[in-house]
């Protein structure tokens, strides 16, 4: 099943038109529609498309990860090339070689290889980080390049727009409201099941065992929800969450 039709039909059982779903994301109907055909060249770029899909997937209860690998399979990687000027640029200014001037060029080389290094630094960093799902930032090389990728999931996050990830270390009951009380989700998430949802304003939820979920609010994680066995009510603003 193509990416467009799983989100068309996980919004139909949701009993979701267009229309609402677009308030829910505030994603306008014609990049919706276009989603749902498969046509991502509504969203104006490849960037675009993958947030839009990741904020329509979260707010219908879906994984949002295994639509987005195959948006980049079908797609291919973007990440920017390093420039071959700068390459080029480099390999005539070696240690050793000279300016019209006749004097050294080693202070040149030296900030033609920092530029580089900036270059590749930059190329990274749009790439994401590869701190694998689950591995913290204290078990990885890459920790600074994940707190990077989480601050620009933030960034990514519309005025206004409350996104809840719920990570499920052993299974747990939980509710799942927005800020009108419509139900997003009731039901038990299965141990490893990772959900996101979306909501205008304000989320609120309820865990029937704190100590088997961890949350992440607009890209910041807030670690276990609770003790274990305590049933935790929390409700989240595009600011500080609540106290429990």
């Amino acid at each position: 099943m193509s990416i467009g039709a799983a989100l068309s039909e996980a919004r139909q059982n949701a009993g979701l038109t267009v229309s609402q779903l677009s308030d829910r994301t505030h994603i306008r109907e014609a990049i919706i529609q276009g989603i749902e055909r498969d046509d991502f060249t509504v969203c104006g770029g490849d960037f675009y498309a993958r947030g839009h899909i990741r904020a329509i997937a979260g707010s219908l209860g879906l994984e949002p990860d295994e639509l987005l690998r195959e948006f980049n399979e079908a797609h291919g990687d973007r990440r920017p090339p390093a420039r071959a000027s700068a390459m080029f640029l480099a390999n005539n200014l070696l240690p050793g070689r000279r300016n019209g001037r006749g004097l050294p060029n080693w202070t040149m080389a030296a900030a033609v290889a920092l530029a580089i290094v900036v270059i590749f630094a930059i190329v990274r960093f749009l790439g994401g980080s590869d701190v694998k799902p689950g591995q913290s930032a204290a078990e990885s090389p890459a920790s600074a390049q994940q707190a990077k990728a989480q601050a620009k999931e933030k960034a990514r996050v519309p005025s206004g727009v409350v996104v809840l990830k719920v990570f499920a270390t052993k299974p747990a009951w939980i509710n799942v409201r927005d800020a009108k009380g419509h139900r997003l989700f009731q039901g038990t998430l299965q141990q490893g099941k990772t959900v996101t949802w979306t909501a205008k304003d304000r989320v609120r939820v309820v865990i029937g065992d704190g100590g088997a979920v961890r949350l992440e609010v607009n890209g910041k994680d807030l670690g276990p929800a609770g003790k274990d066995g305590q049933t935790v009510r929390r409700s989240f603003g595009q600011g500080i969450p609540s106290a429990r």
